[in-house]
Protein backbone atom coordinates (compact mmCIF):
# COMPACT_ATOMS: atom_id res chain seq x y z
CA UNK A 1 0.00 0.00 0.00
CA UNK A 2 1.67 3.53 -1.09
CA UNK A 3 0.10 7.09 0.47
CA UNK A 4 1.45 10.19 -0.78
CA UNK A 5 1.16 13.45 1.50
CA UNK A 6 0.85 16.23 -0.40
CA UNK A 7 1.94 19.44 1.38
CA UNK A 8 2.55 23.29 -0.50
CA UNK A 9 4.63 26.17 1.33
CA UNK A 10 5.55 29.67 1.00
CA UNK A 11 8.24 31.64 3.86
CA UNK A 12 7.13 29.59 6.31
CA UNK A 13 10.92 28.22 7.02
CA UNK A 14 10.38 27.37 10.79
CA UNK A 15 6.76 25.90 10.32
CA UNK A 16 7.42 24.21 7.14
CA UNK A 17 10.15 21.94 9.15
CA UNK A 18 7.94 21.52 12.35
CA UNK A 19 5.18 19.89 10.55
CA UNK A 20 7.43 17.67 8.65
CA UNK A 21 8.93 16.66 12.24
CA UNK A 22 5.54 15.69 13.41
CA UNK A 23 4.82 14.03 9.95
CA UNK A 24 8.00 11.96 10.09
CA UNK A 25 7.12 11.04 13.75
CA UNK A 26 3.69 9.78 12.61
CA UNK A 27 5.06 8.09 9.87
CA UNK A 28 7.59 5.92 12.09
CA UNK A 29 4.31 5.47 14.88
CA UNK A 30 2.59 3.66 11.62
CA UNK A 31 5.14 1.59 9.26
CA UNK A 32 2.14 -0.45 7.39
CA UNK A 33 2.39 1.54 4.25
CA UNK A 34 5.28 3.05 2.19
CA UNK A 35 5.03 7.02 2.65
CA UNK A 36 6.13 9.18 0.06
CA UNK A 37 5.55 13.08 0.62
CA UNK A 38 5.37 16.30 -1.83
CA UNK A 39 5.83 19.92 -1.21
CA UNK A 40 5.71 22.36 -3.54
CA UNK A 41 8.20 24.96 -2.54
CA UNK A 42 5.79 28.22 -3.96
CA UNK A 43 9.00 30.58 -4.65
CA UNK A 44 10.08 30.71 -0.54
CA UNK A 45 13.27 33.45 -0.41
CA UNK A 46 13.43 32.14 3.00
CA UNK A 47 16.02 29.30 2.03
CA UNK A 48 12.64 26.56 2.98
CA UNK A 49 13.80 24.41 0.00
CA UNK A 50 17.41 24.39 1.31
CA UNK A 51 16.70 23.47 4.74
CA UNK A 52 14.14 20.63 3.88
CA UNK A 53 16.50 19.36 1.71
CA UNK A 54 19.00 19.37 4.74
CA UNK A 55 16.75 18.25 6.87
CA UNK A 56 14.22 16.07 4.84
CA UNK A 57 16.28 14.51 2.20
CA UNK A 58 13.21 11.83 0.99
CA UNK A 59 10.78 14.64 0.53
CA UNK A 60 10.35 15.63 -2.72
CA UNK A 61 10.61 19.08 -3.72
CA UNK A 62 8.68 20.71 -6.28
CA UNK A 63 9.26 24.50 -7.05
CA UNK A 64 5.89 26.87 -8.04
CA UNK A 65 6.24 30.12 -10.01
CA UNK A 66 5.27 32.01 -6.72
CA UNK A 67 1.75 32.24 -7.70
CA UNK A 68 0.08 29.10 -6.34
CA UNK A 69 -1.35 29.52 -3.11
CA UNK A 70 -2.83 26.66 -1.64
CA UNK A 71 -5.24 25.01 -3.67
CA UNK A 72 -3.30 25.60 -6.89
CA UNK A 73 0.34 24.58 -4.71
CA UNK A 74 -2.22 21.15 -3.35
CA UNK A 75 -3.31 20.60 -7.40
CA UNK A 76 0.73 20.61 -8.36
CA UNK A 77 2.02 18.39 -5.52
CA UNK A 78 -0.88 16.42 -6.28
CA UNK A 79 -0.50 15.66 -10.16
CA UNK A 80 3.27 15.72 -9.61
CA UNK A 81 2.50 12.32 -7.01
CA UNK A 82 0.20 10.95 -9.35
CA UNK A 83 2.89 10.80 -12.20
CA UNK A 84 5.62 9.69 -10.27
CA UNK A 85 3.01 6.26 -8.67
CA UNK A 86 -0.17 4.86 -7.74
CA UNK A 87 -1.34 5.59 -4.62
CA UNK A 88 -3.85 3.88 -2.84
CA UNK A 89 -4.28 6.50 -0.70
CA UNK A 90 -3.42 10.86 -0.47
CA UNK A 91 -2.99 12.82 2.57
CA UNK A 92 -3.28 16.81 2.48
CA UNK A 93 -1.04 18.39 5.31
CA UNK A 94 -0.76 21.98 5.51
CA UNK A 95 2.28 23.09 6.69
CA UNK A 96 0.97 24.73 9.92
CA UNK A 97 -0.72 22.26 11.06
CA UNK A 98 1.61 20.00 13.64
CA UNK A 99 0.05 16.30 13.91
CA UNK A 100 -0.02 13.95 16.74
CA UNK A 101 2.22 10.83 17.14
CA UNK A 102 -0.44 8.57 16.38
CA UNK A 103 -2.30 10.81 14.48
CA UNK A 104 -2.03 9.13 10.76
CA UNK A 105 -2.75 5.78 12.41
CA UNK A 106 -5.36 7.04 13.47
CA UNK A 107 -7.05 8.43 10.41
CA UNK A 108 -6.46 4.74 8.80
CA UNK A 109 -8.08 3.64 11.61
CA UNK A 110 -11.53 5.63 10.94
CA UNK A 111 -11.35 5.20 6.91
CA UNK A 112 -11.11 0.89 7.95
CA UNK A 113 -14.00 1.58 10.15
CA UNK A 114 -16.01 3.53 8.17
CA UNK A 115 -15.54 1.20 5.48
CA UNK A 116 -16.65 -1.46 7.69
CA UNK A 117 -19.98 0.13 8.51
CA UNK A 118 -21.19 1.57 5.57
CA UNK A 119 -19.32 -0.85 2.59
CA UNK A 120 -18.44 2.47 0.94
CA UNK A 121 -15.37 5.02 0.64
CA UNK A 122 -14.82 8.10 2.79
CA UNK A 123 -12.98 10.80 2.98
CA UNK A 124 -11.75 11.52 7.05
CA UNK A 125 -10.95 15.10 7.82
CA UNK A 126 -8.23 15.55 10.43
CA UNK A 127 -10.15 17.51 13.82
CA UNK A 128 -7.31 20.12 14.73
CA UNK A 129 -6.90 21.94 17.84
CA UNK A 130 -6.32 25.67 18.47
CA UNK A 131 -2.85 25.61 20.47
CA UNK A 132 -3.98 28.09 23.20
CA UNK A 133 -7.24 26.61 24.59
CA UNK A 134 -7.17 23.02 22.89
CA UNK A 135 -10.56 23.88 21.33
CA UNK A 136 -11.70 23.49 17.54
CA UNK A 137 -10.13 25.29 15.01
CA UNK A 138 -10.37 22.80 11.64
CA UNK A 139 -11.99 19.61 10.68
CA UNK A 140 -15.34 18.63 9.89
CA UNK A 141 -18.24 21.14 9.67
CA UNK A 142 -21.91 20.98 9.00
CA UNK A 143 -24.23 23.88 8.10
CA UNK A 144 -25.13 24.68 12.05
CA UNK A 145 -21.54 24.20 12.66
CA UNK A 146 -18.23 22.79 13.69
CA UNK A 147 -18.10 18.84 14.45
CA UNK A 148 -16.66 18.31 17.48
CA UNK A 149 -14.68 15.08 18.09
CA UNK A 150 -16.71 12.53 20.73
CA UNK A 151 -14.30 9.21 20.45
CA UNK A 152 -16.86 8.65 17.82
CA UNK A 153 -16.67 8.42 13.93
CA UNK A 154 -19.15 11.07 12.90
CA UNK A 155 -20.19 12.72 9.33
CA UNK A 156 -19.83 16.21 7.75
CA UNK A 157 -20.65 17.92 5.03
CA UNK A 158 -17.92 20.52 4.82
CA UNK A 159 -14.03 19.95 5.14
CA UNK A 160 -11.14 21.81 6.18
CA UNK A 161 -7.84 21.00 3.96
CA UNK A 162 -5.50 21.04 6.92
CA UNK A 163 -4.93 17.26 7.32
CA UNK A 164 -7.16 15.22 5.11
CA UNK A 165 -7.14 11.47 3.87
CA UNK A 166 -8.30 10.42 0.40
CA UNK A 167 -8.50 6.97 -1.07
CA UNK A 168 -7.58 6.39 -4.49
CA UNK A 169 -11.24 5.54 -5.75
CA UNK A 170 -12.63 8.87 -5.08
CA UNK A 171 -10.04 10.65 -7.31
CA UNK A 172 -10.69 8.37 -10.05
CA UNK A 173 -14.43 9.58 -10.09
CA UNK A 174 -14.24 13.22 -8.82
CA UNK A 175 -10.59 14.08 -10.10
CA UNK A 176 -8.67 15.93 -7.69
CA UNK A 177 -8.94 19.59 -6.64
CA UNK A 178 -10.27 22.20 -8.81
CA UNK A 179 -8.64 24.28 -10.89
CA UNK A 180 -11.37 27.02 -10.26
CA UNK A 181 -9.67 27.90 -7.35
CA UNK A 182 -6.60 29.61 -6.40
CA UNK A 183 -6.28 29.76 -2.54
CA UNK A 184 -9.73 29.31 -0.38
CA UNK A 185 -12.74 27.00 -1.26
CA UNK A 186 -10.93 24.22 -3.38
CA UNK A 187 -11.03 22.02 -0.24
CA UNK A 188 -14.51 22.83 0.60
CA UNK A 189 -15.47 22.30 -3.49
CA UNK A 190 -13.81 18.56 -3.52
CA UNK A 191 -15.97 17.56 -0.33
CA UNK A 192 -19.16 18.89 -1.58
CA UNK A 193 -17.99 17.24 -5.36
CA UNK A 194 -17.19 13.83 -3.15
CA UNK A 195 -20.82 14.46 -1.50
CA UNK A 196 -22.69 14.50 -4.95
CA UNK A 197 -21.06 11.70 -6.51
CA UNK A 198 -22.42 9.39 -3.37
CA UNK A 199 -19.19 9.29 -0.86
CA UNK A 200 -19.13 9.83 2.62
CA UNK A 201 -17.12 12.40 4.55
CA UNK A 202 -16.49 11.56 8.05
CA UNK A 203 -14.12 13.38 10.76
CA UNK A 204 -11.53 11.57 13.27
CA UNK A 205 -12.75 10.38 16.66
CA UNK A 206 -10.16 12.37 18.42
CA UNK A 207 -8.14 15.85 18.29
CA UNK A 208 -5.35 14.51 15.87
CA UNK A 209 -3.19 17.85 15.14
CA UNK A 210 -2.97 21.19 16.51
CA UNK A 211 -3.58 24.33 14.38
CA UNK A 212 -4.32 27.87 15.30
CA UNK A 213 -7.26 29.49 13.76
CA UNK A 214 -8.00 32.14 11.94
CA UNK A 215 -9.40 35.49 14.37
CA UNK A 216 -10.94 38.49 13.79
CA UNK A 217 -13.26 39.49 10.65
CA UNK A 218 -11.91 38.95 7.51
CA UNK A 219 -10.50 42.51 6.12
CA UNK A 220 -12.83 42.15 2.97
CA UNK A 221 -16.01 43.01 5.33
CA UNK A 222 -14.58 44.28 8.37
CA UNK A 223 -16.19 47.73 8.95
CA UNK A 224 -13.15 48.93 11.04
CA UNK A 225 -11.06 48.84 7.51
CA UNK A 226 -11.72 51.52 4.77
CA UNK A 227 -13.59 50.87 1.49
CA UNK A 228 -10.74 50.44 -0.99
CA UNK A 229 -8.74 48.00 1.69
CA UNK A 230 -12.22 46.17 1.70
CA UNK A 231 -12.61 46.04 -1.87
CA UNK A 232 -9.38 45.22 -2.65
CA UNK A 233 -9.55 42.08 -0.23
CA UNK A 234 -13.02 41.19 -2.03
CA UNK A 235 -10.68 40.20 -4.71
CA UNK A 236 -7.67 38.55 -3.71
CA UNK A 237 -6.98 35.46 -3.21
CA UNK A 238 -6.43 35.69 0.60
CA UNK A 239 -9.70 37.36 0.91
CA UNK A 240 -13.09 36.44 -0.12
CA UNK A 241 -12.08 36.23 -4.25
CA UNK A 242 -15.35 37.27 -5.16
CA UNK A 243 -15.07 35.96 -9.26
CA UNK A 244 -14.34 32.50 -7.59
CA UNK A 245 -16.68 32.82 -4.64
CA UNK A 246 -19.00 33.49 -7.79
CA UNK A 247 -18.01 29.59 -9.41
CA UNK A 248 -18.02 28.01 -5.71
CA UNK A 249 -21.61 29.50 -5.03
CA UNK A 250 -23.27 28.08 -8.28
CA UNK A 251 -21.85 25.19 -8.74
CA UNK A 252 -22.63 24.12 -5.55
CA UNK A 253 -25.80 26.30 -4.13
CA UNK A 254 -27.34 27.24 -8.16
CA UNK A 255 -30.66 27.71 -6.74
CA UNK A 256 -29.18 30.22 -3.87
CA UNK A 257 -26.21 31.40 -5.81
CA UNK A 258 -27.42 35.03 -6.50
CA UNK A 259 -28.54 35.64 -3.00
CA UNK A 260 -25.80 34.38 -1.46
CA UNK A 261 -23.50 36.37 -3.93
CA UNK A 262 -25.53 39.98 -3.12
CA UNK A 263 -25.39 39.46 0.28
CA UNK A 264 -21.19 39.15 0.02
CA UNK A 265 -21.19 42.64 -1.65
CA UNK A 266 -23.31 44.08 0.53
CA UNK A 267 -20.88 42.47 3.68
CA UNK A 268 -18.13 44.13 1.36
CA UNK A 269 -19.59 47.44 0.80
CA UNK A 270 -21.66 47.95 4.11
CA UNK A 271 -20.67 46.00 6.41
CA UNK A 272 -21.77 47.75 9.39
CA UNK A 273 -25.55 47.91 7.81
CA UNK A 274 -25.04 44.44 7.67
CA UNK A 275 -24.43 43.28 10.65
CA UNK A 276 -26.99 45.48 12.23
CA UNK A 277 -29.63 43.80 9.81
CA UNK A 278 -27.60 40.45 10.58
CA UNK A 279 -28.49 40.51 14.13
CA UNK A 280 -31.79 41.94 14.05
CA UNK A 281 -33.08 39.37 11.84
CA UNK A 282 -31.48 36.72 15.13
Amino acid sequence: MKVAILLTCFNRKSQTLNCLRNMQLSIDDFQKYKFDTFLVDDGSSDGTSEAVNLNFPEVNIILGNGNLYWNQGMRLAWKTASEKHEYNFYIWLNDDTLIDENAISHLFECYFESYKDTGDETIITGACRNDNEGKFSYGGRTDIGPVLPNGRIQDCKYINGNFVLIPKKIIADIGILSNDYTHAMGDFDFGLSALRNGYNLATTKTYVATCPNNIGIPIWCNPQVYLMERWKHFHSPLGLNIQEYKIFVKKNWPINSFRYILKAYVKCLMPTIYHKLSNYAK
